[in-house]
């Protein structure tokens, strides 16, 4: 008789294989992929949603349970989405408005001002999302150059979680050959395998799976 196979959880090898297949690794996890997907018929709150269905797993995983279910409480998964995503917009907000003003004003070093600092801050919100995971506290989300500094000890791990997440995003438009409903589900499926991907490389690294009460080595 075949043994099933073993769980991906945050303590497995960062590779292609285990980042892809982590969200569909069981059938209680390709239910949460489903959830998630009918979650994005809802604007806005769906998008928060399925950001908080993220935080949530990590925390599982770094606390050493499951990973799922994580839909367990709404309101719970809508405040996490909305903190992590406020730390997106703090992030993001310097660059949009001088790409937005220099486009405009056609003030191009203005404008590739803001292309460089918009591409920072996308470098660096998963320098917090993982820290945030552990504990729930927002004084981890707000201090881009913390993030930054993360993200730089995170090393070539880190480049290889964005080099998986990519190709997952790539993968995700096949999506659209199912009448485009397809799409809602793939697209669910690439954010959980990013988010699965980076929260592998900063556990690791900052030891975030330790005791809560502890202060991991470089955080």
């Amino acid at each position: 008789m075949t043994e099933p196979p073993e769980a991906i959880d945050l303590r497995s090898p960062l590779s292609l294989r285990t980042s892809l297949r982590f969200p569909l690794q069981s059938a209680e996890s390709r239910r949460e992929v489903l959830v998630g997907a009918a979650w994005l018929l809802v604007p806005v709150v769906g998008w928060l949603m399925n950001m908080g269905h993220r935080i949530r797993f990590v925390h599982n995983m770094q606390h050493g349970r499951p990973p799922f279910p994580a839909w367990r409480d709404p309101l719970d998964l809508l405040e996490h989405g909305a903190i992590t995503c406020a730390g997106m917009a703090y992030y993001g907000w310097p660059g949009v408005l001088l790409m937005s003003l220099g486009g405009w004003h056609r003030q191009w070093p203005a404008f590739w001002l803001g292309v460089v600092l918009w591409a920072l801050a996308v470098i660096a919100i998963p320098g917090y999302m993982s820290h945030y995971c552990r504990a729930f506290d927002p004084r981890e989300i707000f201090d881009p150059f913390r993030a930054l500094r993360r993200v730089y000890e995170g090393g070539l791990a880190y480049w290889k979680a964005w080099g998986i997440a990519l190709l997952a995003l790539a993968l995700s438009f096949l999506g659209l050959l199912a009448l485009g409903v397809g799409f809602l589900v793939t697209s669910v499926w690439f954010w959980q395998v990013a988010g699965f991907s980076f929260a592998t490389v900063f556990t690791s690294r900052f030891q975030l799976d330790a005791a809560v009460g502890s202060s991991p080595a470089g955080s």
